[in-house]
C-alpha cells in the first residue's frame, strides 16, 4: 500500500497515531509511544512504521512473485538481497520472510515459476526454490517470520544492514526500522541489538566477513562484542561454513587479518598463531604470518588476472602481465575448474584459499638453523599436510575436501622444484599429476603466489619469475590440452597381459610394471601394445631399473 501523504514526512520513522493524527515520532516504537504520551497522556496511540520510498529497479523475478503469490502482502524480500540492491551489487540469492508457512509459499512460488523446490526445514516452515536463469541457478529461500510481525523479525537479525525488507505487495517502499540504510551510507556494520552476538557467537565471524568484503568498519560497540565472542559453543559445521565464506569471497586478506586481530582466528585455527614473528632467511622478506597473508593477496591477484574477463589494469603490472601472456589462454578452463564445487556446494576457490592459509602452518614445528645461521624448515610440507588434515577434520570438512587440502599443502613446493632447472620433463609432469590429481592445477596457482609472496611488495627477479611461469605454463598445458597424452594416458596393457606374457604371479611387481609402462607412455617412449609389453619385459629382466611408484 502507498504511504499516506500525511505520513510521508516521517518516512523511515515510527509514528504514534491517535485518531489518524500523528501524536509522536521516534526512531523506535518505544520512543514514538513516549512522545505521544507526553503530548496526549490520557489517550492510547496506535504505533506504525512509515516505510521509505524505494526507487531502485528490482529483479524481474520479484515482480513476477508479487503477481503470482496469492497473498503478496504477507511476503517480504529481506536481508542481504535488499542490502546488495542498495549497494549496486550483483544478487546471488534471494531471501523472503513469510507471515505464515514459508515452505507452502516456496511451493506456490515454484509452481508459478516452473522451478524446482525442496524443504530446507519442514518443521520450521522453510523452503528453497531453485530457478534456472541465463546467468545460472538462482536460489530463493522462503522462511516463516521470526516473531509475530516483520518488525520483530528484522529486530532479531544480525546486523542493521541486513535488517531491511521490501514488501512484495508494495516493492516501492523500504521497511528499515533499525536505520540500516544510514549504516550503509556510513559504511558501518552494527549489531541489531546489544545481545545479537552473544545470542549467536558465529555472528562475530560474519561481522568480520561482511566488514572486509564490503570495505566497511565495525561500529565500536559491535567491535567490542566481536572481540569478546566465545566460539567454543558454536558447532564445527557453522564455524567451517563461515570460514569458507571468508576465504571464498572478495578481499580475503583483509578478512583473515581482521579475524586474527579480533582473536577469532586463534579460536578457530590456533595452529596459525605460531607463525607470527617466525623469522625466515632470504629471499623471504616477511615473517611466517605476514608471508601467509601475502600469499593470500598474491593468489587473489593471480585469480583475478587469470579470471574469465581480461583485467587490463591488472595485466598492466609487469609481473602479473607475464601471467596474462603465458597463461591467459587458460582463462575459461581455469574458471570452470575453480567453480566446480565440493561437498554442500562449497566452491573450490574457497578451499584453495584455505590451502594457502595453511600451507606453511607447520614451519614453526620444523624450524632448524644451520651453523652459518641459515634457517630451514625441512619437511614442513609433509608435516603441514598432516596438520591441515587434522584441522579440516576438526571442522567437519568432507573426506574429499580434507584430501584436496592435504594434497595441496603436501605438494605446494613441487612446481617450483620442477621449474628451477628449466621446463619440467614429460615424466616429471606425469608424476606430478599422478600424485596430485585435479588438485595439481590449484597447486600450480598456489606455487605462483607463494613465489611472489617471498619478496613482499617488491618485484621478484624477472629471469627467475619468467622461468617459473614458463614451467607452470607447461604444467597447465599438459592438464588442459594434452591430458590424454601426458596426464592420463589410456592403458595399453593390463595386469592379465603381464601375467600371461611374462609368466608372472600376482603381486606388487605387476602394479610397478604397469605404472612404469604408463609413465614411459606419457613420456612418448611407448606408443602401442607391443612396445608396452616389450618395455615391461626389459624392466622385468633389469629389476634395478624399475622404480616403485611414488
Amino acid at each position: 500500500m502507498p504511504v499516506p501523504e500525511a505520513l510521508q514526512p516521517y518516512a523511515g520513522r515510527w509514528v504514534a497515531l491517535i485518531q489518524a493524527e500523528v501524536a509522536g515520532v521516534g526512531a523506535t516504537p518505544e520512543a514514538a509511544r513516549a512522545a505521544a504520551q507526553l503530548a496526549r497522556p490520557k489517550e492510547t496511540p496506535r504505533l506504525e512504521f512509515v516505510p521509505e520510498p524505494f526507487a531502485l529497479a528490482l529483479p524481474e523475478i520479484v515482480r513476477r512473485l508479487g503477481q503470482a503469490l496469492p497473498a503478496p502482502e504477507q511476503v517480504w524480500l529481506v536481508g542481504g538481497a535488499v542490502r546488495d540492491l542498495l549497494l549496486g551489487r550483483r544478487l546471488h540469492d534471494l531471501d523472503f520472510a513469510v507471515a505464515g508457512d514459508g515452505l507452502a509459499a516456496a511451493r506456490q512460488a515454484a509452481k508459478a515459476l516452473d522451478a524446482a523446490v525442496f524443504p530446507l526445514d519442514a518443521e520450521r516452515g522453510v523452503g528453497r526454490v531453485l530457478l534456472t536463469t541465463a546467468d545460472g541457478v538462482l536460489t530463493l529461500d522462503f522462511a516463516r517470520l521470526r516473531g509475530p510481525d516483520i518488525f520483530t523479525d528484522l529486530a532479531s537479525r544480525d546486523f542493521t544492514v541486513n535488517a531491511l525488507a521490501l514488501p512484495l505487495a508494495a516493492p516501492d517502499t523500504l521497511v528499515d526500522p533499525l536505520r540500516g540504510t544510514a549504516d550503509l551510507r556510513a559504511k558501518l556494520i552494527r549489531a541489531c541489538s546489544a545481545t545479537a552476538i552473544t545470542d549467536d557467537p558465529v555472528r562475530a565471524v560474519r561481522a568480520v566477513r561482511l566488514a572486509a568484503q564490503l570495505g566497511f568498519r565495525l561500529e565500536p560497540a559491535t567491535r567490542a562484542a566481536v572481540k569478546a565472542a566465545a566460539l567454543a559453543a558454536v558447532s564445527a559445521e557453522r564455524l567451517r561454513d563461515e570460514l569458507v565464506r571468508c576465504l571464498g569471497g572478495g578481499r580475503v586478506e583483509p578478512a583473515v587479518r581482521a579475524l586474527e586481530l579480533t582473536g577469532l582466528l586463534s579460536q578457530m585455527v590456533p595452529e596459525l598463531s605460531a607463525l607470527k614473528g617466525l623469522h625466515q632467511s632470504p629471499p623471504h622478506t616477511l615473517d611466517g604470518w605476514e608471508h601467509t597473508l601475502a600469499v593470500l593477496v598474491r593468489l587473489a591477484e593471480i585469480l583475478a588476472v587469470l579470471g574469465p574477463v581480461h583485467d587490463v589494469d591488472a595485466a598492466s603490472d609487469l609481473t602479473l602481465g607475464l601471467l596474462t601472456v603465458r597463461l591467459g589462454r587458460y582463462r575459461a578452463p581455469l574458471s570452470a575448474h575453480l567453480a566446480a564445487p565440493f561437498a554442500d556446494d562449497r566452491p573450490r576457490r574457497g578451499l584453495l584459499m584455505l590451502a594457502a592459509l595453511l600451507h606453511d602452518a607447520a614451519k614453526p614445528a620444523t624450524r632448524s638453523q644451520d651453523p652459518d645461521g641459515r634457517i630451514r624448515f625441512l619437511g614442513h610440507e609433509a608435516a603441514g599436510a598432516r596438520q591441515a588434515a587434522a584441522i579440516l577434520q576438526r571442522l567437519h570438512f568432507s573426506v574429499d575436501e580434507v584430501r584436496y587440502v592435504q594434497t595441496a599443502v603436501a605438494n605446494h613446493m613441487r612446481p617450483r622444484q620442477l621449474t628451477q632447472a628449466g621446463e619440467p620433463s614429460a615424466r616429471a609432469i606425469y608424476r606430478f599429476y599422478r600424485d596430485t590429481g585435479p588438485a595439481g592445477v590449484d597447486i600450480v596457482l598456489l606455487s605462483l603466489a607463494d613465489y611472489l609472496a617471498k619478496f613482499g611488495g617488491t618485484p621478484p627477479p624477472q629471469d627467475e619469475w619468467a622461468g617459473h611461469v614458463a614451467g607452470c605454463a607447461r604444467l597447465l598445458e599438459a592438464y588442459f590440452e594434452r591430458r590424454a597424452e601426458q596426464v592420463l594416458p589410456p592403458a595399453l596393457i593390463t595386469g592379465d597381459d603381464l601375467l600371461q606374457t611374462l609368466a608372472l604371479t600376482p603381486g606388487p611387481l605387476v602394479g610397478k610394471l604397469l605404472e612404469a609402462v604408463r609413465e614411459a607412455q606419457a613420456a612418448g617412449e611407448v606408443t602401442d601394445r607391443a612396445a608396452a609389453l616389450d618395455y615391461a619385459r626389459r624392466l622385468r629382466s633389469s629389476p634395478d631399473a624399475l622404480d616403485p611408484p611414488g
